[in-house]
This record gives structure tokens, sequence and C-alpha cells, in this order.
């Protein structure tokens, strides 16, 4: 694999440097789940390379590299951290979704690797693969998603965990299967697509078995409110009890009108009162076509990227 997965910028390019901000935001939220702590792990990390003097920057053969390693740092002490705050959160902790948006803006990982040991980069923001992650150990997660999506060779990565470049090849390893366990390959787009279309045509015309029809027997939904808009405080089970539980939720907000948009990199629905994004689903869609599981995201706070589409 290529020693240098990112790009060589010498010391009097400081507008590269922050060309390369995106890259930093999107390693930090593949990290953590949030954009908002992505942001912040920028904020400090940039801080951080202008704390060094004048001396000690010219010194880095590469600043994006020493920028993608003080950033893994910063995510990896949150990650740690991150747990013990969530012992106090408010029912289920989800990922944040996303709209939309453009990921190619990112070096994937080398393409001489085998893709049999790779996620995309597309596979790595979708809610499936970010619940995931966040069962493994910190050390686990960083090793993995460095390696595996963004190219970043072990003997880096073993700078920044603190391990020998062997460990942090058994960390990827163990994320890595945990990933391929537990998120088996979904249903073509274009199946996933129309699963969803049918999905939201049963919940604006109410067709309670429809929507139970369109649910695996076993399905699973999570929903997150962070305790500022009420919802289910643990996983909901079976088809029944998840599609009640969804047109009750919409029964409450008879204003809500539904939309199908791209969510964290495949199809969701979007329900929005007044033009403002109150709840996100996504969907994992089985081989059999149908949704296996649901995450209901109704957290304001983790709603802001589509509430400010909502106002441009």
């Amino acid at each position: 694999m290529n020693d240098e997965p990112f790009p060589e910028v010498g010391d009097d390019s400081l507008t590269t440097i922050f060309s390369e901000r995106r890259v930093l935001l999107n390693l930090a939220f593949r990290m953590l789940g949030s954009s908002y702590d992505a942001e912040d792990v920028v904020q400090e990390t940039y801080t951080r390379w202008y704390a060094l003097s004048e001396d000690a920057q010219r010194s880095i053969k590469s600043p994006m590299a020493w920028l993608v390693r003080v950033a893994s740092r910063i995510c990896l002490d949150q990650l740690s951290s991150a747990r013990v705050r969530r012992e106090r959160y408010v029912g289920e902790w989800l990922p944040e979704p996303l709209p939309e948006t453009s990921w190619d803006a990112v070096r994937p990982a080398d393409a001489g690797a085998d893709p049999a040991d790779q996620v995309s980069l597309d596979e790595s923001v979708t809610m499936g693969v970010l619940v995931i992650l966040d069962s493994v150990t910190p050390a686990e997660r960083v090793a993995f998603i460095l390696h595996d999506i963004f190219g970043v060779p072990f003997s880096e990565i073993a700078e920044t965990v603190g391990r020998t470049p062997a460990a942090c090849r058994q960390l990827a390893a163990s994320a890595r299967r945990r990933v391929r366990s537990a998120e088996p390959r979904g249903v073509a787009s274009s199946r996933h697509r129309n699963v969803v279309s049918a999905f939201k045509h049963a919940c604006e015309t109410g067709d309670l078995d429809g929507l139970i029809g369109l649910l695996d027997a076993n399905a699973v939904a999570r929903s997150d409110g962070g305790g500022r808009v009420r919802t289910a405080l643990r996983p909901i089970v079976g088809s029944d009890k998840i599609a009640r539980f969804v047109t009750g939720v919409l029964r409450k907000e008879p204003g809500t009108t539904l939309t199908e948009e791209q969510v964290s990199g495949q199809p969701g629905m979007v329900g929005r009162i007044d033009g403002t994004t109150v709840v996100v689903i996504s969907f994992d869609v089985g081989d059999d076509g149908l949704i296996d599981r649901l995450w209901v995201m109704m957290h304001p706070e983790k709603l802001h990227a589509w509430r400010a589409r909502d106002s441009s």
C-alpha cells in the first residue's frame, strides 16, 4: 500500500492545507458520528497546527498527514469519553443522519487493496455501519477507519493509537469482522428506493397492513429524541409494533409532509412540518426486499444539517 495516502503539502502551501479541510471533516464524522463534533475536532486540529513554531511547521514533511494524525488522536480521546457521557443519555443514541452529500472529496483506500477487505466511502456513512462502529472499541474504530476507509498504512496508525503496527492490523481486522458479520450486503439501490417509496405511500394513506407487509417479522427500529422529543426509549422489535410506532409518530403531527430523500448515502424518508425537518428515517432492506432495520432520528440538534437546507 502507498505509504503516502494523503497529498504531500509544502510548508508554504497553507491554502492547500485548508483545501483539505473536507478530508478532516469526513474522517472525523466517520470516527464520531456527529457533524458538530467533527467540526470541533477540525477546529482543534488547526489550532494545534498554528500553535507550532514556524521551524516546527517547516520540519513536518507532510502537513496533511500530520493533521490527519492529530485529528485522529483527538477523535480517539473523544470516543473514549463518549461512552461515559452516553450512560447518561436519554434513550437510544444514534449517529447523525446526513442529507445527500458528495463524498468523493475524500481519497478512498488504495485501489490496489483487496476490495473484500474494504468498506467504501458511501457504505461508511450509512446508519448501519456507523451504529456497528459505535459498538467496537475506540482503538478498533480508529484503526479500521484510517486503514480500510482512508488507506492509511498501519505504521502511521501505530503512532496514532500507541500500538504496534501488528496490533493495529488486528484492531482493524476485529472491527472489520464486526462490520461484515452484522452488516450484510443490502439490495440494489433501485429496489431499496422502491421499498422506501411503498413505505412512504403506506404512511401517507394510513395503511397499517401495508406497512407491516413491508417489514421483516423480526425487524428492529431504534429512535433518538435525546430527551428533547418524546420517542421510544428502547429498540422496537417486530413488524406490527414498528408499524404502529411509525403511524403513531405521524398521527401526533398531522401536518407532516413526507419526502423520499438520500439519507446517509441511502434512500430514506424525511418528515417536515411547515417546511422544517422534524424526523429523518433511515432504512436497511434485506435480500428478501423487506425492511429489517429502521433508524428514526427526531433529536432537533441532530437535524441541524437538514434544517439548514430547509431555510436555504
